[in-house]
């Protein structure tokens, strides 16, 4: 079941929104706000999987919204001003709906946040051997053998590979974590996650990955040590 809040500051959307949801079986809208200020309160206590956020509002508008919360959430945009599209797309929004939408056209873009969601919270229990990362535009499959090591840079990550490429994502290092098998990976620093197989020395709390060195992060040492030390 995908929890979701809908937020525009005009009501009768929101009414519209509402209808729609209660015919979607896997999804739940819990509360719907005509105030950004009341739906980030709510946010912070009760995160949510999805959100339908209306762009063209009073007080601070949609993508800024978005982009000012903390949580990895989804976001549906929904606005009736077409040049904004570009924006949300490159904020990787599952959907735009540009009002006034179809109950078709709804239920299209529900059901891509369902597959999407479905597929992050998918746990196999075979050995993990790919992940897929937004990022360019699209959707990318990365073989887990080929990380070098994880760097977060502010609101996003880079991904650096094997073969010298690297890629960079709009992602929070908890939520690259949680892509990657404990086993095989470890966060070792605020802005470093790294291999175990791809360490070939620890000195002086640092961590020394072929040719790149990586500091150990006092809040980290305890937990790597300990796990390191298991191998």
């Amino acid at each position: 079941m995908i929890t979701a809040i809908a937020i525009d500051d005009e009501p009768l959307p929101l009414e519209i929104l509402e209808s729609y949801c209660s015919s979607i079986p896997f999804l739940k809208l819990e509360k719907t706000f005509t105030q950004t200020g009341e739906a980030k309160r709510y946010l912070q206590k009760h995160p949510v999987d999805l959100l339908f956020l209306d762009i063209h509002m009073p007080s601070i508008s949609g993508i800024d919204f978005y982009k000012g919360i903390e949580q990895d959430t989804m976001v549906i945009f929904t606005t009736a001003h077409s040049q904004y599209a570009i924006d949300g797309f490159n904020l990787s929004a599952v959907d735009y709906l540009l009002k006034p939408y179809s109950f078709e056209r709804f239920e299209t873009a529900v059901t891509k946040a369902n597959d999407f969601y479905n597929f992050l919270h998918q746990r196999e229990e075979k050995e993990l051997k790919h992940i897929f990362i937004r990022a360019e535009y699209s959707l990318l499959k990365i073989p887990v053998a080929e990380i070098f090591f994880v760097e977060g840079l502010a609101d996003y990550l880079k991904i650096h590979l094997l073969n010298g490429k690297t890629i960079l994502t709009r992602m929070t290092m908890k939520t690259m974590l949680s892509k990657l098998s404990p086993k095989e990976f470890i966060r070792v620093h605020r802005s470093f996650i790294v291999p175990f197989s791809l360490i070939s020395s620890v000195r002086n709390k640092i961590i020394t990955l072929r040719d790149k060195e990586i500091p150990i992060g006092a809040s980290f040492e305890d937990a790597f040590f300990e796990a390191f030390g298991d191998r």
